[in-house]
């Protein structure tokens, strides 16, 4: 999943737990949900962070992308 997919999907499941319209066990289920897509989205972000930083370095080709962001 693409960062930007993976936000979305955050934002959506965030917004249905604020909603109140849940019962715990949806709640919990949600919560789970959005804790995963958290992790997942910080993991995407340090990788750019990462690659950015080679870049500036000097030690990388620009923006070539990866096989698992295929």
């Amino acid at each position: 999943m693409k960062f930007e997919e993976a936000l979305k999907e955050l934002e959506e499941t965030a917004k249905k737990l604020e909603s109140g319209d849940t019962t715990l066990e949806e709640a919990m289920a949600l919560f789970e949900k959005g804790v995963g897509l958290s992790r997942q989205c910080t993991k995407l972000l340090e990788e750019a962070e990462l690659k950015v930083t080679k870049l500036i370095d000097g030690g990388e080709e620009p923006f070539a992308p990866s096989a698992d962001n295929a």
